[in-house]
Formats: structure tokens, sequence, C-alpha cells
């Protein structure tokens, strides 16, 4: 009798367990791969990965590759939209409020254009007998900081896109020849416009939001394409959309390929005895730097590691190079001073700790009167 009702206890859980993973939904951060904790930058960087990966024209050979695309659609949805995010935390799927749902295309469109990359690598291949609308290519200024650590930048485009008007129109134009007979033995060929009928056409401005991924380490003059966002034509395809990466200049920093250099004064001091400071670096973190002999204008400093990702390996960083520029005293020695300041006194007027023999050394070495 115990173990009937022990069993039929273990029924019941087994039963409530599946009951509570049935309203719990789906598990959209494990669908994306990303901590409860990831930033809509991590969020929308592991969206764009995964929809190359599990788009169905990728993977012919899965009968389960649509369901997983849709769940990629789904769980970026609700996680990029701050209030659908804190619903789904807080009651899960079923606690999502109803609503309209965004076609996973859409969402696909906004970060590959409306026909997506050709899987196989190759651009998008054209018929010749297709015609097509221009392509367009915009400047997309960048910050060094973007490039170190990367971003998603939004761009809002308003889109002519073709609606269907009242009407007809002539379509598909093209020159063909046409034979005439004049008499027995008589030709002509004449060339001649031939149009086909089409429905009527108007262009419609719609306004598209489209995610470009600024990658680390992206170079300059790189482009991003949009595949289908550029140019409308009414008989045949769009152009593309390209945006060429254009780095600003940074006021502290300046880049060199992969590697990072700026310049940084220091006292007259300083270069003599020594100094550590931190560098403010491009993500806020702090690069420390400790001199421990004399500095002279112009040394510099080489951080490993500390430079800028590689766009090939973000795992592998470019160099920190700094450069010191020594502050000199702007007012010239008096004769009296030249005449009977000697090195202790000097370094007693400059706040210097008058028991260090090292200092005392090199300071000797020094000649005080240059100006």
């Amino acid at each position: 009798m115990a173990s009937r009702v022990l069993s039929l206890s273990s029924a019941c859980c087994l039963l409530l367990y599946f009951a509570a993973a049935v309203l719990a939904g789906r598990d959209f951060y494990k669908i994306l791969g990303v901590s409860r904790s990831a930033s809509i930058k991590d969020i929308k960087k592991a969206y764009r990965k995964l929809a190359l990966q599990l788009h169905p024209d990728r993977n012919p050979d899965d009968p389960q590759a649509q369901d997983k695309f849709q769940d990629l659609g789904a769980a970026y949805e609700v996680l990029s939209d701050e209030e659908k995010r804190k619903q789904y935390d807080a009651y899960g799927e079923e606690g999502l409020k109803e609503g309209h749902h965004s076609s996973h295309g859409d969402i696909f469109s906004s970060f590959f254009g409306d026909f997506g990359f050709m899987f196989g690598g190759n651009p998008r291949q054209q018929d010749r007998n297709i015609p097509r609308g221009n392509d367009i290519v915009l400047d997309l200024d960048v910050t060094l900081e973007e490039v170190y650590s990367g971003n998603f930048v939004e761009v809002i485009r308003n889109k002519p896109v073709a609606k269907e008007a009242p009407g007809k129109r002539k379509c598909n134009c093209r020159q063909e020849m046409r034979t005439t007979q004049l008499g027995p033995g008589r030709f002509q060929m004449t060339q001649e416009v031939v149009c086909d009928e089409c429905p009527n056409v108007k262009l419609v401005n719609e306004e598209r939001t489209l995610e470009v991924e600024i990658e680390q380490g992206v170079r300059d003059d790189m482009e991003y394409p949009f595949i289908g966002e550029g140019e409308p034509h009414i008989d045949g395809e769009p152009g593309d959309l390209r945006f060429r990466i254009k780095v600003m200049k940074h006021p502290v920093f300046e880049r060199r390929g992969d590697d990072l250099y700026t310049n940084v004064t220091i006292s007259l001091v300083e270069a003599l005895v020594g100094f550590e400071m931190d560098i403010t670096h491009l993500d806020g973190h702090k690069v420390h730097i400790v001199r421990d002999k004399i500095t002279k204008p112009g040394a510099k400093l080489w951080k490993k590691g500390e430079g800028l990702p590689n766009f090939d390996n973000n795992n592998i960083r470019g160099s920190l190079i700094v450069t010191f520029d020594v502050e000199f005293p702007r007012e010239q020695l008096t004769e009296q001073q030249r005449e009977g300041e000697t090195p202790e006194t000097h370094a007693w007027r400059l706040g210097l700790p008058l028991g260090l023999k090292q200092f005392m050394a090199e300071v000797r070495s020094v000649h005080w009167a240059a100006g």
C-alpha cells in the first residue's frame, strides 16, 4: 500500500514537472546561447552569428532547420525588447502579452538585407537579362572606442518600395527584329521596340531599421553589404546598400594598424626621478605605467597586448606605444639662482626627497642652468 502511495506521488510530481515545463515555454537564452545577464550587444551578436548558421537555405538536409530558425527569431524578438524581456524573465514565454509579432524575415533582413547572403560564400548571382537598380554606398562614421570593443549601430532608412497601383503599364521593353516581305524574293528587316503589359506600380517610402555590426578591429574603408537595400527597379531587382567604414580621429589615441599610439606629458621632476600613472583606455580600463629611471623627451614605452584587436583574430591584439613629452620650466633662472643654487637646494625647492643617493647622482649630471 505504501509503495502504491509513493508511486502515485511520484507520478503527480512528474506531471507537475512537465506541466511547469510546458507553461514555461522555450528557453530563449539557451536558444541564443547567452547568459541571463547578457547585454543587448551580446544578444545582437549571438543572433547575427546563429542566423547565418541556422538559416534553412544553409541546412537543406535538416528537417528541423525551419523550426530552429523560427525559434531563433522568436528569442531575438523578445530578448532585444526591454519590456518583453522583463515580462519573459518574470513569467516565461506564456507570460508574454498578446500583441504584434514581427516576421522573422523582417528581423533577418534588418541584419543582412532583403535576400540575405548567398550561403555559398559568393556574391549574389545576377541574371544579366534582369534589370537592376543602382547600388548605394554610404560612409558610416565609427569611433575608435567602437573599433576596440565592437558595437551595433541602428540605421533608419527610408527605402522606396514598389507597390501595386491601378492601371497597366508597359514593361520588359526590348529591341526585336521584324522581317517584312516586300515582294517575290524581296524582304525588309526592321528593328522595333516590343513591350509587355504589366500591372502598374508606384514607389512608396517605407521606414526600415538596419542593424550594422561594427566588428572589433574593423579597418577603414571596409564595406558591410545589405543585399537588396539599394535603389529599386520597377522591372527588376533592387540594388545593394553598402556601408563603408570611416574611423574618426580620436583626441587621445592614434591608430596605426593594430597598434595604438598616445602622447603623455610629464614634469621635469617626474622625468628625473620616475613616476607612476594610469592611462584610461578606450573601454575605460586603466593601463598602469611605472618608470623608476630618467625619462628623456621622446622616450617610448611599449605595452604589449594593449592595442586594438586584430580583425581576423580577436584573440590577437596590437601594442600601446606611449611617447613621453617632458614639460620644462617656462621661466629662466635668475643670476642669483645660477650662482648660488646647488643641486641639493634645487631639489629642496622642487620638494624632492634629499635622501635619494641615486637621484642626487643623476641630478649632478644635469646642467641646471639649461633653459
